[in-house]
């Protein structure tokens, strides 16, 4: 791309004379300012995507990504089962029966969102049992009354397991006594922990246990899918609706969940703009450096013209300043970028623990996700090389320009 001769002075006038080390100054913190603007966003960007990548397998590993409904109880829910995975989309499928109630145990009381399922088909479409602590979901038989909860609602609860807990149901019986609410002692049979979010607000029970309390016949309430790829849900629970549409009805992880999800998107995408200026910056540096390099040596670029030297050897002379800034400042961001990326998790999580901050209490995981794409990496680096590139052209044009007789008659 640059002649030899353009690339021998360019690399001669990264730095300035010594009666002007400001220019070098500047050159200088136009170099830090790419490498601090890739390795940020770099880094930044890494955090966003650790973060959805965390939702998608957490929130969405527990909560269905798409369910058919029955106003009734399927009683032939395997043959309903069977059809729905006909969909190429469909991966697995499994029933349930859902309720709501409260917990007590040790004075204690807590709402509690029960799903009633089948071990057998619920570890295909849940990640309940890759995150089980203690025990695991094959206890949930039917009649032995277990049930499983997550790690913050037994905290809260102060259970152990084999301790027995109390689900009260929202629902009144009459009895010679009068009106009293529903009640069943269950053994407490697993615990799991996926997030403080998740493990505080359900908790799950055989299916025909959950029938027997709302005093259903056996079957299931509705089918829950998992998809090859969830953000065809919605399409995926409309078709399997469609079996049966007087009797099913459709609901996705976009009608519950959606607004997380793009959160998160237009967080990513808003910072990543945000951060992206500050490459453009660095970028308007190595114009205002290369201005005033060219101001500088003037009466060089006329003497190399005297010599013979073409506008476009001048030209070229001057682009090689802008690009070694840019290539050194980028390639330098782009390594500590993806050093930072793949350390920030462990080296907050230090921080954190070391200084008990407790920075991801807010937060549906309690530690940093960090997820380094190579195409994130590879569109940033790309983005910087063209802008410093970009950068060089109007103080090199102008350098082209200079007339050596105006010039040399002031020296």
């Amino acid at each position: 791309m640059f002649r030899p001769l353009a690339l021998f002075i360019g690399l001669r006038y990264t730095r300035a004379e010594r009666s002007n080390r400001f220019i070098s100054f500047i050159s200088l913190i136009s170099m830090i300012g790419l490498t601090l603007g890739v390795a940020v966003l770099i880094t930044v960007l890494s955090v966003m995507n650790g973060f959805d990548r965390e939702l998608k397998t957490r929130i969405l590993g527990m909560v269905p990504q798409a369910t058919v409904v029955s106003s009734e109880v399927i009683s032939n829910w395997q043959e309903l089962a069977e059809d729905i995975k006909q969909d190429p989309e469909v991966s697995a499928v499994a029933p349930f029966i859902q309720l709501q109630g409260m917990l007590t145990a040790n004075s204690q009381v807590a709402g509690i969102m029960v799903t009633g399922i089948d071990p057998k088909y619920e570890k295909d479409v849940s990640i309940i049992n890759n995150h089980m602590t203690e025990g695991n979901i094959d206890t949930l038989k039917d009649g032995d009354f277990n049930i499983v909860l997550g790690e913050e609602m037994v905290r809260s609860l102060g259970l152990q397991l084999g301790d027995k807990v109390t689900l009260v149901l929202p629902e009144a019986s009459p009895s010679p006594a009068g009106v009293i609410p529903r009640f069943k002692r269950f053994t407490l049979s697993g615990i799991f922990s996926i997030s403080p979010e998740v493990d505080s607000l359900m908790a799950f029970i055989p299916m025909n246990d959950a029938a027997k309390l709302l005093r259903l016949p056996e079957g299931a309430q509705g089918i829950r899918l998992k998809l090859d790829n969830i953000f065809n849900a919605p399409m995926a629970a409309q078709k399997a609706a469609q079996i049966a549409p007087d009797q099913l009805y459709p609901s996705d992880w976009t009608q519950t969940h959606g607004n997380l999800f793009g959160a998160i998107q237009m967080e990513k995408a808003m910072v990543g703009l945000l951060l992206f200026l500050i490459i453009l910056v660095a970028a308007f540096n190595i114009v205002s450096s290369l201005v005033m390099l060219v101001t500088d040596k003037k009466a060089d670029i006329a003497i190399l013209k005297t010599f013979g030297a073409s506008p476009k050897l001048i030209t070229q002379v001057f682009m090689v300043q802008g690009v070694v800034i840019g290539v050194i400042g980028t390639v330098a961001g782009t390594i500590l970028g993806v050093i930072f990326a793949l350390t920030i998790s462990d080296i907050l999580g230090f921080i954190n623990q070391s200084f008990g901050l407790h920075l991801f209490d807010a937060y549906f995981i309690n530690y940093l996700p960090s997820q380094l794409r190579v195409v994130d990496v590879v569109l940033i680096t790309s983005a910087s090389f063209v802008l410093s590139f970009l950068a060089t052209i109007y103080p090199a044009r102008r350098a082209a320009k200079i007339q050596p007789a105006q010039t040399l008659r002031y020296e």
